[in-house]
């Protein structure tokens, strides 16, 4: 039996008969393993009880402030400056880790030397330390008596813990390993080929490095820096030991959530989370959409 296949996907044989073809749904490729729905229906309902519930119940729950209750909560110096402090700090140092973490990453990469293996798993080092165990060994070597700190106060009259520079240095040791694992992937896999070219044809380093490695690796790259501040801004047990706490100064939004709820403050912590989610849901897909367009413009 010979049949033919129309621009519909019907198969028509001898005599007339047809036989029609459920046609694929345009929004998922065609796979040959099944259970499309089922892995589906699985990933919604895992992503709403463990991502979406929760963050619903916390916005439910700073509305039962209203409005103008809501923004008098998110509006008070001491919650203005916390704001300060973990953005601003935890961009500052998700800034130095982008810097830092791809000279990490290409050293890693393009260099062999004694000891190479010690430090690429030395890198990982802020994944397995719990965080209170890092801001007490940071606030030990820098405090004013510390290894570090005392040097630094004599020789330079510079105080790292308990100021915002112990922040920045605790928010630094945590989010290193995302931007030179991101990024290190990147430089692996890219041809040197492609720099031997560049240099045949006159380019120099720099242009080379601007030309063909930066737009290779500027998506892992803005994707490391994400990550980085976003584990900053939610950093709570190493930073408290170095922070100091002090209201308007050097206190944090995780911290501050956490003594609303002590003094039973409900509401207000939950508005205090609202505010701090909105603010990190906007920056975050500011950066996402950054990412695209760079891999789209980089794709052409």
């Amino acid at each position: 039996m010979v049949a033919a296949a129309d621009s519909d996907g019907a198969l028509a044989g001898k005599g007339g008969a047809v036989t029609v073809r459920a046609p694929v749904p345009l929004f998922r490729k065609p796979s040959i393993l099944p259970g499309f729905g089922l892995t589906l229906g699985f990933t919604l309902s895992y992503l709403g009880f463990i991502v979406l519930v929760p963050l619903a119940a916390l916005i439910v729950r700073s509305s039962g402030l209203g409005w103008s209750g809501f923004w008098s909560a998110v509006t008070t110096p001491r919650v203005l400056a916390a704001f300060e402090v973990s953005f601003g700090l935890s961009f500052a140092a998700a800034l130095t880790n982008a810097i830092f973490g791809f000279l990490v990453a290409w050293v890693l990469v393009r260099y062999d030397f004694p000891g190479k293996r010690l430090v690429d798993a030395l890198v990982d080092l802020p994944f397995a330390l719990p965080t209170a165990v890092a801001g007490i060994a940071l606030s030990a070597l820098y405090a004013p008596n510390g290894w570090l700190g005392k040097p630094l106060n004599e020789l330079f009259g510079m105080k790292v813990a308990f100021t915002p520079l112990g922040i920045a240095i605790a928010l630094t040791f945590i989010g290193l390993p995302f931007v030179v694992r991101t990024v290190q992937p990147i430089l692996q896999d890219l041809p040197a080929e492609e720099e031997e070219a560049a240099a045949s044809l006159g380019a120099s380093r720099f242009q080379t490095f601007c030309s063909v490695i930066l737009p290779a690796i500027l998506p892992a790259l803005v994707t490391g820096f994400a990550l980085s501040f976003a584990r900053g801004v939610g950093e709570y047990g190493s930073v408290i030991f170095i922070a100091g706490n002090m209201p308007g100064l050097t206190e944090i939004l995780p911290l501050l959530i956490v003594i609303k709820l002590e003094q039973y403050d409900y509401a207000g912590a939950a508005a205090v989370g609202t505010a701090m989610l909105g603010v990190s849901f906007v920056m975050l897909l500011i950066l996402n959409l950054l990412q695209q367009w760079m891999r789209s413009r980089h794709a052409r």
